[in-house]
């Protein structure tokens, strides 16, 4: 009896693993308008699914560099011409399949700047056997990723020790990709929108253009003439592509 038991286990196994065949998946996350999310910024997290199970068959972080910058943003793309190469970031999943499967790829990106972390997903069939390398499949990501820097969250600032009734805004802006924001850049500044929306107690007070000083860096002033809760809105809009970004600060105005 323990024979044939031990027998029919290893039928079984020697049958799933006779068609099961590994098949492997290069997912890649490109930032709207710009190169491809890697190490530079934390890189972006992949989820492959069986769409139908909803079980994850494969998942992991984008790894390497951001691209060829002449390649990807000023060569004419052809038909069948890669804008990658085996430097730029990617995730390479291998599913071990038996048939085919209709999976749903999730992006998160860039994964360690929570604020901006955007999501991106597509479905398709995958054939085991049958890879899908080179470029892979690649999602797009919108966006900008916007850091405040001053004023800091829950900063308590005197009125008292403010100067001709003024604070300085700071702004950090980079393409979801990291790459450089700059006065009449590869992406340039002058074309990108950037205002804070300031509140008082919850109600909306000021609007304030920032400038751009350096690269990636914008910045402004806020008039304070009174004490209060205060919460600063960053954003930044590209009418050219649609991308955008939004940071929020919260700090005190005290006597």
């Amino acid at each position: 009896m323990i024979k044939k038991i031990i027998l029919v286990l290893f039928v079984t196994f020697f049958n799933f693993n006779s068609f099961a065949t590994p098949t492997k998946i290069m997912v890649r996350a490109k930032a709207k308008d710009a190169k491809f999310i890697g190490n530079s910024i934390g890189g972006a997290y992949i989820i492959i699914r069986n769409q139908r199970t909803g079980e994850i068959l494969s998942q992991g972080k984008t790894k390497g560099g951001t691209g060829d910058t002449s390649l990807i943003m000023k060569t004419p793309r052809e038909r069948n011409i890669n804008i990658t190469d085996d430097k730029t970031s990617g995730f390479l999943a291998e599913l071990d399949i038996s048939e085919p499967v209709f999976v749903s790829i999730e992006v998160f990106a860039p994964i360690n700047k929570k604020q901006a972390t955007v999501s991106g997903s597509t479905t398709l069939w995958i054939i085991p056997g049958k890879d899908i390398l080179g470029d892979g499949i690649i999602i797009e990501i919108p966006g900008f990723v916007i850091d405040i820097l001053t004023p800091r969250t829950h900063q308590f600032i005197s009125l008292k020790s403010i100067e001709e009734k003024s604070i300085s805004i700071q702004s950090n802006i980079v393409m979801m990709c990291g790459c450089t924001i700059s006065d009449g850049g590869l992406w340039d500044a002058n074309q990108i929108e950037v205002k804070g929306i300031l509140k008082k107690d919850g109600t909306k007070i000021q609007e304030i253009p920032l400038k751009v000083s350096s690269p990636n860096l914008f910045e402004g002033s806020i008039n304070v003439d009174s004490t209060g809760n205060y919460e600063l809105i960053v954003y930044a809009y590209h009418p050219k592509t649609g991308n955008t970004g939004v940071d929020k600060v919260n700090y005190i105005i005290t006597p």
